[in-house]
Order: C-alpha cells, then structure tokens, then sequence
C-alpha cells in the first residue's frame, strides 16, 4: 500500500488546557496517538496542552507518515509520548531530528519491557496505561513541584477510572475463557489474552499486519474455522483491511460467526476506558450469541 501523508490540520487535534501558572507558559505534550494523548490530559489537567498526532479511525495508522508540521510539533515538545515496539517509527525519527536535552520521551513499550518484534498493540494491555500515567505524573511533578500533589491526586483520581475497566475484564474472563475466537489482524491480541480466549490464525494476522499475503494453508485454516464455526466470534479491525479481509468477513457472515468490530485509533466522543468497555460489551454480545 502506498503511504498516506497526512498534514498538521487533518491527522494532529490539539487541545489546550491552560498554563502552569499564570504568565507561564503550559507543560507541551505530544503523543503519537491519541489515547495515550488522553491519559496526558488526564494527568496534567490545566497545567499541561496536548497534542494527538493520530486521531482518525478512519486511517490506517500503519500508512501514517509525518508531514514538516508535525515534525515542527515534535521539536517544541517538553514531554512526547509514542508506543513504541516498531508501531510508530516515525516518531522516532522526528525526535533524532530535533534533539533536545530538556524534552523527555515516554515510550509505552519500554515501560512494560517491549520490544521491536512483540505485538505492538500495546494499548489493548491492562498494564499500559497505568505505567503511563505513574511515568507521566512522575515527569510533570519534576518539571513543575509546585503543582506535585495535583500530579498525584489526578494520577489516583485516573487509576479509580479504570476500575470499570478492570471489573469488565474479570467479568468476561470468568464467563468466557477458553472459548475459540479468531481475528483478521493482532490489535486485539493483549486483551484477548487478558480475557483468557483462545485465539486462532496467528500466522494469518501477523501477514495482515506486515501487509504480506497469507500462506494458502492459512487461509484455509482461517476459512474452515468460520465455515465450521470452530470460533465462536471474528475480530475485525475495520483500521487495516483488504481484500482477503473482507473476504472472510462476509464467510464469517454467511457462515453466522459473530463479527466484533474493533479499532486501533480511538473514536472521538469517548475516552479510553468507555472505548475500550464498548469493544468488550460487543464481544460479550457476540459470544453469549454463539454460545451453544
């Protein structure tokens, strides 16, 4: 596929929230994406603005390339967050091209011991976005001690916030782990692990994911486990499709296997925790719908 270069006003939302003090200027912060720019927003509150540079589900992130606006908002960031594990490797290149002693980089894979090669989806993992907001109230109470403890009272204020989250998880969990699922792409791999699913047609994702051709054998596992019904829901990622997904889609209909949408960008409206409950909630649905 051919990449998609998508210009500061189109692919960057920014919102800003104030300054540390008045006459002082905010705490910049721009993550690559923009659930991670959430949790900042949630941290800093009034005392930092936010920069998303991926915002629109629309896009296929992994055809993402930065325009020189974008890398102008990198080069005057304080704080820049990005995933990391390979998702986002421009973002890496925009930092080498603006080095800055002052400005920190917050990256989620080396806060859980990622790495280039493991699934980069990382923000489906229950443990991302509390290391996160811990790294990122912990960076901000150094820039600016006078407001520390509102660092740390938005930071415990955040972690209650995933309570439903979490209590989500263990619901499902207990209801559906080991139960056969499959998916035309890996976006959805961490929390399916979380959840306990036996998930099918790895070999067919990472080709999903690496815009490579999947094997005629693992096409055809794929096929015989919708037409058969071995799993009892698809995760689709309507973010990274084509013609082969899309394909096993309407198998997956005919065949009257349960289609879960899921999504690698998060929808505007929401927040992180009602994005990612609103995912859980339709796979509850589809497998109480395919429970025999």
């Amino acid at each position: 596929m051919k990449p998609v270069v998508v210009g500061a006003f189109a692919a960057i939302a920014v919102h800003l929230f104030g300054s540390v003090a008045s006459g002082q200027k905010p705490i910049t912060i721009v993550a690559a994406e923009n659930f991670y720019g959430e949790v900042a927003k949630d941290i800093g509150g009034p005392h930092v603005s936010v920069a998303n540079i991926l915002s629109n589900p629309n896009q296929d992130p992994h055809l993402f390339e930065a325009d020189p606006s974008t890398a102008r908002l990198v080069s005057r960031a304080d704080i820049a967050i990005e995933n990391g594990a390979s998702y986002d490797p421009w973002m890496n290149r925009l930092l080498a091209a603006s080095p800055n002693p002052h400005r920190t980089a917050i990256v989620a894979a080396d806060l859980l011991g990622r790495k280039a090669g493991d699934d980069p989806h990382l923000w489906y993992d229950p443990a991302t976005m509390p290391a996160l907001a811990k790294a990122l109230a912990t960076d901000l109470a150094r820039r600016d001690p006078a407001n520390a403890d509102a660092y740390r009272d938005r930071l415990e204020a955040f972690t209650i916030s995933l309570r439903p989250l979490t209590a989500k998880i263990a619901e499902l969990r207990s209801a559906h782990a080991g139960t056969a699922v499959s998916a035309t792409e890996p976006v959805f791999g961490y929390m399916a692990r979380a959840l306990g699913l036996d998930m099918h047609n790895h070999r067919f994702q990472l080709a999903t994911m690496n815009d490579t051709e999947p094997s005629p054998s693992a096409m055809a596992m794929f096929e015989n486990d919708l037409r058969t019904r071995a799993v009892k829901a698809l995760l689709y990622n309507s973010q990274v499709t084509n013609d082969t997904t899309k394909r096993l889609l309407n198998i997956a209909t005919s065949s009257g296997v349960p289609v879960v949408g899921v999504s690698e960008t998060m929808p505007a409206g929401g927040n992180y925790v009602t994005w990612m409950i609103g995912q859980l909630e339709a796979l509850q649905a589809a497998l109480g719908e395919g429970a025999k």
